[in-house]
Order: C-alpha cells, then structure tokens, then sequence
C-alpha cells in the first residue's frame, strides 16, 4: 500500500458514448470525485447550464472518487491512461414512490393492463371484465367505464396525441374510446380470426394527425387500421404462427414478433422488408431503445401542451432525435427460449444480432430500454428483473427479490429506477446506481400482472389479480 500523504495523480482521457475524445490526456488527482469530474467536463463542452454527467471506466461507474471506485476496487493501475466515458444524465429527478394513495375498486375481474397517458393527465385500465376504465387522476376516483368487448380486454394503447384510446380484445375486436367523454369513437373494428394480442400506434413525428394503428392477433397478422376513416389500410400476413407483439418504429416502419420464433420488419406499404431469425422458441416481447420517446410524442416532464398538430410534430420529432443519438434505433426481444438478442435492425448487410443474452433459467416475459436507451431490464419467469447494457447487450446485474415470477418492468422516466411487478403480490423499486431493493411495495392481495410509471414520474398504477388498481406516490 502507498504512502497515503503522497498525492497520486492519474492520466486520463475524456471520451464521449460515441467514443470520440473530449479534450487532450490530463493529469488529474487520484481522489478528483464525480462532482469535481462533472464541473471539469462542463468547462470542456462549454456547456451555457451545467449538466449532469455520470462517468465509467470500462463500464464501472465513478460514484465516490477515481481512487476509490476504479484504483483499488477494479485494481487498475495509476500507470495507465484511463479512458474515463461520460453519459449526460435526465435533468430532473424523480422520487421514489413509497405508499399507496389509493385503491380504486371497480373492475370485477383481474385487471390486465393499465397505461398513463402521453402526457401522464389520465389514466387507462383494461380487464378481464370486458370493460376499460378510464380513471381521475385529481380525486383518484373512476371517471368513464368503457363498455362494448364481449370478452377480456387484452391490451389499451394511447395514440401519441392523446385523443383516442384504443383496447383490444379477446373477443378478436379492436375499439376506440375518446378519453375525454369515455364514449365509443364509432363501431369496433372488425377483421381479426383470434384475439388481439397487442396495439402499436403510428409515431408523432412521422403522422401528427395520430390515426394510424396496428393490431397485432393470434391468427398471425397485423392489421393496420386508419382510424378516421376507420378501416383496414392492410394486412401484413407472413408469419406461421400467432403474433405475439407489434411495434411502430420511429423510422415508420413496423415490426411483429411471432410464436413462430420470428421477427418481421414491414415497410410502410405493407410489404415485408426483412426477417430476423434466431430465436429457438416463440419470441414473446418486442422493446425499441426509444420506446420512451415514442409513447409520450411531444409531451416531455414538464406536461407542457404543444400550440398546434404541427407544433407538436416538430417537439416530437426533436426529442425523437435526441433519444436515438448518432447510432441507428435498437431494437430487444425476449423469449421462451429464455435468452434475448439485441438487434440493430435496419443493418442491411447483416440480419445477425448484435448480442444473444443469456443467464436467465426461464422464459423471458417483459423487456424494457430504460428512458435513455442506455440500459435494458428483463423480467422472466426465473424470479429474477436482469440489467443489460443497452449497447452492446452485455450482463451488468441481477436484480434479485421477488419470490415467483416477474411479469412487467418499468422504469423511471429518469432512467435511475426501476419498477418490477410479481406473481409474488409485490411491487419492488430498485436504485439503479446500486443495483439494490431501494423499496418494497406490498399491498395488492393477489399476483400483479401489470404496472406503468407516470411520464412526469409522480405517480405508479398497478393492477392484477386482486381486481384492485392501486395509485402509489412519493
């Protein structure tokens, strides 16, 4: 062990995610903290307002100081230049949840899915009722109950402008609700042969008006309907075997995830563009490292509400770029395999995955890119929530906790939590910097199948089994 009154100095270079350099090689003091690192790389980017940054080597984060986080836990040496990352971190912060402020009875069968809006003002419920709910934030009451499926509703979706409300169901039926008077926008959508298994609606940025949507169903096709005119534009029908999850990607075009062990990408014409194969067994979930940006449209924390459609499209279109950055959209899927690859799927000289990743020891339900598209959480049926990188697809942590299956994910619209929901009744926060249980949320009496964090951060809803919807706040 050195002598602890001499100073050691460490070589360091500064590089951004994109891994250009930032500035020359400096010599800096071993015990320069993350505070002391973040008014430096300020100064180096001429930053008007001072932003947060976070700072890995080799993926290790700086928390404490370089000495104590890098030297002596990583034992790296002082000889060597360390090649220090900085990653520009959410400008809020949002607080943990800890109680439960309401529990709003009124479904009377499980409730399967439950959606905030865009810009986190209302709230959407679907159960096995056959009914939606949509909910009053403000007094934490019901305000409309949907009725018109004849079966389970399987999944709602909001359109990224916030005026329609889409469910489907088992009863192979897709409908519109306006969210505003809880009244059907016009008779169902008819076509499907099996139930519907997920709804995808068009981006913001690319259809302001919000009238496009895809629904994916068992009978193995995705319908995409325009919901003006309320009619099927066209059927994508490719895949052998059900679809299980359909995305909309912000470059327009739309992607299927089906039990035939398949992804399909699709143009926005209909015609297929390309097939990702790999996967041994039935892919189960879809997740885009924009995700995020996607669901709320223009709609940031703030809840500030664009001027007009063309307003809205330009903020859309804006936040769309920034999340996705310099490298093309990424793309996760997870499935019964029990493995997930990560994928750049628009590559067109190569339809490899980037990264198979495995360790889960069962099926791989839910996956989720964090809000910042750096992190990838998995939930599985192994009692285990997994962290990836969400680059390069490689393992960072286990979340381990619950005491049965892990059926959702969620995160933070901060990315520095994350929420999982359980067959084991609990709902439990985890902090992303210590890769720890920051808080556990019992309450529900039964499995909880379904869970969504407000945009703004202020309040979770969770439901399940118990028929119950919770609202959890700080």
């Amino acid at each position: 062990m050195s002598d602890p009154s001499v100073a050691i100095n460490i070589l360091a270079q500064f590089q951004n995610a994109d891994g250009e350099k930032t500035g020359p090689p400096l010599s800096l003091p071993a015990d320069i903290s993350a505070e002391q690192l973040s008014i430096l790389i300020n100064k180096f980017l001429e930053n008007e307002e001072t932003q947060p940054y976070s700072f890995y080597v080799d993926n290790k984060e700086i928390v404490r100081t370089v000495e104590k986080d890098i030297l002596e836990s990583e034992k790296r040496s002082a000889e060597e230049t360390l090649v220090i990352v900085y990653q520009p971190q959410a400008f809020f912060k949002v607080r943990a949840v800890t109680r439960c402020s309401s529990s709003m009875t009124g479904h009377t069968e499980a409730v399967l899915s439950v959606s905030f809006s865009p810009d986190g003002s209302q709230l959407a419920s679907g159960s096995g009722d056959t009914t939606v709910r949509i909910w009053d934030l403000t007094t934490e009451t019901p305000r409309f109950t949907c009725r018109g499926h004849r079966n389970w509703v399987l999944s709602i979706a909001w359109s990224p402008n916030g005026k329609t409300l889409a469910s489907g169901g088992m009863d192979k039926q897709v409908r519109l609700w306006d969210p505003q008077t809880g009244a059907a926008i016009g008779a169902p959508l008819n076509g499907h042969k099996e139930w519907i298994t997920s709804l995808a609606w068009e981006p913001l940025h690319i259809n302001p008006k919000g009238n496009r949507l895809a629904s994916s169903s068992k009978d193995g096709t995705v319908r995409v309907w325009d919901t003006t005119l309320r009619r099927c534009i066209f059927t994508l029908a490719g895949h052998t075997a059900a679809v299980t999850c359909v995305k909309w990607g912000g470059d327009g075009r739309i992607y299927s995830s089906s039990r035939d062990k398949t992804i399909k990408i699709w143009n926005t014409d209909g015609s297929l563009y390309k097939t990702l194969t790999g996967h041994a067994h039935w892919v189960n979930t879809l997740a885009f490292s924009t995700d995020f940006v996607l669901r709320t449209g223009a709609y940031d924390h703030t809840g500030e509400h664009p001027e007009n459609e063309e307003d809205a499209q330009k903020k859309a279109l804006k936040r769309y770029n920034e999340a996705k950055g310099k490298g093309p959209e990424r793309l996760i899927s997870g499935s019964d395999d029990f493995t997930m690859f990560l994928w750049d799927p628009l590559n067109a000289s190569n339809n490899k995955p980037v990264a198979r990743m495995t360790g889960h020891q069962k099926l791989v339900n839910h996956v989720s890119f964090s809000p910042d598209g750096r992190l990838v959480a998995s939930a599985s049926f192994d009692n285990s929530v997994k962290l990836w990188d969400g680059v390069t697809g490689k393992f960072i942590a286990s979340l381990r906790g619950h005491v049965a299956a892990v059926y959702q994910v969620c995160w933070s619209s901060d990315s520095r939590m994350l929420l999982s929901a359980s067959k084991d009744s609990t709902l439990k926060v985890w902090d992303l910097r210590t890769h720890k249980l920051k808080i556990e949320l019992p309450g529900h009496a039964d499995e909880v199948f379904t869970v969504d964090w407000s945009p703004g951060g202020d309040r979770v809803a969770s439901g399940g089994k118990d028929r119950v919807l919770k609202l959890w706040k700080h």
